[in-house]
């Protein structure tokens, strides 16, 4: 999971219910759109307070950064019931988010991990409301078998456990750099308290969503073959897909393709002002 360099919001961002006709959902949001607005969804447990360390560079420059908790992700909620979190349901949000937020020049779709994989979902489904599209840290199938058995012991454990309990187990299972004695207190009981705020049927279904993920590698050629600019991100070495695999596929969609020095799978909470050049670097070539 990503872990927020910080957790404040800058001065300037605010923190509110977005309406859709889909339903609210929680967001940071900051700056004003001069140059176009950016959407950000978030990875598998994740939310909004990834990106925050991306709110004050991308909105110095121009943007208007609208960084979001999916459907059933800690502040959003969502219902208990598996069905509401299939990928085009959520393909469906990110659509829905995209008629409230665009409008004001260009808008760039990010989806960090899993949220690449339903971005992807939602511009193959409807292209038009988006100037771009940014994969950052999601590959372009299923993740790595790694991930898969970490991934099936969460499935086994849903049914039959508490939150809390799966929570202590997970982090059993963490790697030493992941402890809690190199995260500062303050990040650590905010990540405690988001994986409590999540609702289950959601990590359960996207979780088969990482399992089953085809790859739609294809699919996004003839996306950018028709003229969609897609840049693809990560950091110089991820835990869930391999980076040379990101490259690839990249390279077969002729894609823009950016490695940020010194990050894992988080770009956006690890080396956050890389990222936001990065991104920014992507949108001006998107929209020249």
């Amino acid at each position: 999971m990503s872990r927020p360099p910080v957790l404040d919001l800058p001065p300037g961002a605010r923190a509110h219910r977005l309406a859709t006709e889909r339903g609210p959902f929680a967001v940071h949001d900051m700056g004003d759109p001069t140059r176009g607005t950016a959407l950000l969804i978030p990875g598998f447990t994740g939310s909004k307070e990834d990106f925050l360390g991306l709110l004050e560079p991308l909105s110095r420059d121009g943007f208007r950064v609208i960084a979001v908790d999916g459907r059933g992700q800690y502040e959003s909620g969502g219902p208990r019931d598996e069905a509401a979190y299939a990928q085009e349901e959520l393909a469906a949000d990110v659509l829905a988010l995209s008629r409230v937020c665009g409008g004001d020049g260009p808008l760039h779709l990010v989806g960090h991990s899993l949220g690449g994989l339903v971005s992807r979902a939602a511009v193959l489904t409807d292209r038009e409301p988006f100037a771009s599209l940014t994969l950052l840290s999601s590959g372009p199938g299923a993740v790595c078998p790694a991930q898969q058995s970490r991934l099936k012991m969460l499935l086994g454990a849903l049914p039959v456990m508490e939150m809390e309990d799966i929570w202590r187990a997970m982090r059993e299972l963490d790697p030493p750099e992941a402890a809690d004695e190199v995260t500062p207190p303050a990040v650590a009981e905010f990540l405690h308290h988001r994986w409590l705020a999540n609702v289950p049927e959601q990590l359960a279904a996207t979780a088969r969503q990482l399992l089953a993920e085809p790859d739609r590698t294809a699919e996004l050629a003839a996306l950018t073959g028709a003229g969609m600019p897609v840049h693809v991100v990560s950091g110089e070495s991820d835990y869930v897909w391999p980076v040379a695999e990101m490259g690839a596929m990249a390279s077969a969609i002729g894609a823009r393709r950016t490695v940020v020095v010194g990050a894992d799978h988080s770009p956006n909470a690890e080396q956050p002002q890389q990222t936001a050049r990065a991104l920014i670097a992507g949108w001006a070539t998107a929209v020249s």
